[in-house]
This record gives C-alpha cells, sequence and structure tokens, in this order.
C-alpha cells in the first residue's frame, strides 16, 4: 500500500462549518497500527497530518534531518511520499534544534486523574500546533503514541477536536515489537512499557496494574529519567518473553481503562482489515464529526497476518499467556467496582480483545 497516493475531499459531503470538530486526536498504542490510519489522513488535501507531537525526537529536530526520517524496511510503515515530520517545518526553532514548544518530558505518558505540572505547557504546545494547522486552511490531525494515559485530561483541554482511540487485540500488538527484538535486534517496543510503566509507578492505578499483572521492573541505583530508560532498554535485550508479555499488558489495559472512558470514537483496529462494511461506516463517521473523509478501504488484516506470523514468534510460550490475560480483566472489573462505572460495554470491548489476544498467542511455541 502506497500511502501517499493523494486523495481529494470532493466526494465528501459538506457539513454545516458551525457543528464540525475542528481537529482530530488519533490515540493509539506503539505497534497498533496507528501510523497506516494517521497516513489515511494523511493523504487529504484538506489535512494537515502531525506525526508523534510528543515523540522524543521532536526535541532534537532539526530542518536538516527532516528528509532523512523515512520507514525502513523493517518497521512495518506504509510507504510515504514525504518523511515523516515534513509537516513540522513550519514549527521548527529558527535557531538550533527542536519544535518550539516541545518539551523533553511531553515524551512520557502520564496516567494520574490530576495533570501534572507541566500539562499547561503542554496544552499550549499542542493548541499552537492545530491553530497554526487551522490558519493555513488546514484540519489539523495529530497522531500520539504516549497520550492514551492523558486522554482524559485532553478530551476536558480541548473539547472541540475529535478525540479517537485505538485499540488492537494486546496478543498480535505485542507480537509486532517482540519480532523486532527477536529478528532486528531492536528491543525499543519492548523497552517501552517497562519504562513507562517504572516511571508512573508512583501514581496508584498504575502500581495495581504492576502488581496485578505480576510485573518484574528493573532495578536501578539511580532516581533519573535518563537512567531508568537505560536500565529498561538494556533490560529489554534479554528478558524473557512472558516477563515483557506482562509488562506489555499491564500497561494496554491502564492505558484501555483510562482511554475508553473519554473517547468519542473507538477504532477497532483487528475489525478495520476484516469487514469493510465498518470502514465504510468509520469513514462516514469522520466525515459527520469534521467534515473529513479518510479512506480506509485497503487497510490490512491485521488478525489473519498475526495468525500466519504465529510461527516465527521465539522465545515464549503463548500458552503461558493466557493467565496474564485473565489479570488485565481481572485489573479492569476492579477499576471499574472502584470508581462505580456501570460502563459494561467497556468491560466487553476488552473481554473480546484478550479472548482475541488468547486465540492468537495460543499458537506460539517456545
Amino acid at each position: 500500500m502506497d500511502a501517499s497516493t493523494t486523495q481529494t475531499d470532493q466526494q465528501s459531503t459538506p457539513v454545516p462549518q458551525e457543528k464540525r470538530l475542528r481537529g482530530i486526536f488519533l490515540h493509539t498504542g506503539w505497534r497498533s497500527g496507528g501510523t497506516w490510519l494517521w497516513s489515511r489522513f494523511r493523504a487529504l488535501e484538506s489535512v494537515s497530518a502531525l506525526y508523534e507531537p510528543l515523540g522524543e525526537l521532536l526535541g532534537e529536530l532539526s530542518v536538516a534531518d527532516i528528509p532523512s526520517i523515512r520507514p525502513d524496511y523493517t518497521s512495518g510503515h506504509p510507504s510515504m511520499r514525504s518523511p515523516y515530520y515534513e509537516e513540522y517545518r513550519p514549527f521548527m526553532r529558527k535557531a538550533g534544534r527542536g519544535v518550539n514548544g516541545y518539551r523533553k518530558n511531553f515524551g512520557i505518558d502520564r496516567f494520574g486523574d490530576i495533570p501534572g505540572d507541566d500539562f499547561s505547557a503542554l496544552c499550549a504546545y499542542l493548541k499552537d500546533l492545530c491553530d497554526i494547522s487551522a490558519e493555513n486552511g488546514k484540519v489539523p490531525v495529530l497522531k500520539f503514541c504516549r497520550s492514551q494515559g492523558r486522554t482524559p485530561w485532553l478530551k476536558r483541554a480541548f473539547p472541540n477536536v475529535m478525540h479517537m482511540g485505538l485499540l488492537r487485540n494486546p496478543a498480535a500488538q505485542f507480537a509486532s515489537g517482540w519480532m523486532l527484538r527477536q529478528e532486528w535486534r531492536n528491543p525499543f517496543f519492548v523497552a517501552a512499557p517497562f519504562r513507562v510503566l517504572g516511571l508512573n509507578q508512583s501514581e496508584p492505578i498504575v502500581r495495581q496494574a504492576i502488581a496485578t499483572c505480576g510485573v518484574k521492573l528493573p532495578r536501578v541505583e539511580t532516581a533519573s529519567d535518563e537512567a531508568y530508560t537505560a536500565a529498561c532498554a538494556h533490560y529489554a535485550q534479554t528478558v524473557e518473553g512472558v516477563e515483557a508479555y506482562r509488562a506489555f499488558v499491564a500497561l494496554w489495559i491502564v492505558s484501555a481503562w483510562r482511554m475508553l472512558n473519554d473517547v468519542d470514537l473507538l477504532l477497532d483496529a483487528d475489525r478495520l482489515g476484516q469487514s469493510p462494511a465498518y470502514a465504510a461506516g468509520l469513514r462516514s463517521e469522520f466525515q459527520a464529526a469534521t467534515g473529513v473523509a479518510p479512506d480506509f478501504s485497503a487497510a490490512r488484516n491485521l488478525v489473519d497476518e498475526a495468525t500466519r506470523n504465529a510461527q516465527r514468534m521465539s522465545e515464549i510460550d503463548g500458552r503461558l499467556l493466557r493467565s496474564i490475560n485473565f489479570l488485565a480483566q481481572k485489573f479492569l472489573l476492579a477499576q471499574m467496582e472502584a470508581s462505580g462505572s456501570s460502563q459494561s460495554p467497556i468491560a466487553e470491548i476488552v473481554r473480546q480483545k484478550l479472548l482475541l489476544a488468547d486465540e492468537i498467542s495460543g499458537q506460539w511455541r517456545y
């Protein structure tokens, strides 16, 4: 699939301007299919599609760097006519490196009930991205991998934006990152859950997820974020598959709980490539809410891919993961009970994802 193929918006039925939401925030996770989803918005002429606005790379990015940052053949990302960060050119600092308003601490998701001290700066930064895009006649579409924990905060701070959550079953999502470690010695996606959980373990909800799922975090002698990040990267190179999955699912379930209560639209990554009718319906929902009509008709069947790739999974016995998935569901039900939530659809959505994860991971053999 070539994500650089340009679509037009002329086929979209206009909606009254006063009823349109003024942008779209795509709340996704690593290896969830979010980059492909973003690419479909990027193909629209009316959109300014900003990739990973909270990613650490933006703190060091220079204009000269932009052309060289493109997908490599190991990423699984769609091909692109333009490099990932092309849309950031108007936002670059005139002197030195970095994007205006970006701070390094934006790069770690947060899960507290109360926004942190840096949240006002984060909102000002995101507002600038949205406002300047709008001033240039474009609908801002921001694709995040570090926002699911902060979705409730962002929903309140940006009520005129459509907040979409992307959910993929955890076994297939985990496998996508695990295979990069085993086949290409890229431990980033194995390390990421340990890093995010560890740097958020002061939050009660994160501690509960760690304890319920039995996560073993790496130990470090210093408390700095940089030291902990380095320790997680080292730990991820040799951690056993089952232990890596524990951390992944703990982050997956706490992120789902934080996100599902507040998104305007939940997009099922597993269903998208299986049902043309579902893909067409999503396009209509985006069009009705924002006037933007992305074409999802070429979505890959991620469930079939995960099933076909089962034989590539090594160093992990998938039969041992069923109990971890059960613990993740137990965590969710405990959160719902503690909050007095009666949103049974959330529990059913997560239950179905975990059942699918059982089915997929049950084929993995050490």
